[in-house]
């Protein structure tokens, strides 16, 4: 199965964060699945450093892709074909993005946001 990271499951799943559920933990680790992380991601996660809310350090949020066996998603010209047909069910362009590419990759995506209910997209809970 593939499986694309909300931005908070990444850091949840980086952080070893218990908000992170048990079966949520099983999927990534599993290595029968392919964990995909968008270069979208990387960007919220810069946009909250430079805001102020959130601390981390973006080049060791990038160093730990590989040793973790996630694959960095950019951003392809299918992606943004299918972001032009994505609802505007709430206002977050970075969950807008990510739907569109876990539409386009067909892949899971692993997130807790209340809002991805609302498109037809696949949605594993983080807490679950």
């Amino acid at each position: 199965m593939r499986l694309l990271l909300d931005t908070h499951a990444l850091l949840w799943w980086l952080a070893d964060d218990r908000r992170l559920g048990a079966h949520a933990r099983a999927l990534i680790a599993s290595p029968d699945n392919e964990i995909l992380v968008s270069a979208a991601s990387l960007w919220e996660i810069v946009v909250k450093i430079r805001a102020g809310k959130l601390e981390a350090d973006i080049g060791a949020v990038e160093a730990a892709l590989g040793p973790e066996g996630f694959k960095r998603l950019d951003i392809s010209p299918a992606h943004l074909a299918t972001l032009v047909r994505v609802g505007l069910h709430h206002k977050d362009p970075f969950d807008h993005l990510l739907i569109a590419q876990a539409l386009a990759e067909e892949a899971v995506l692993v997130s807790d946001d209340r809002h991805m209910k609302l498109y037809p997209v696949g949605v594993q809970r983080c807490s679950a």
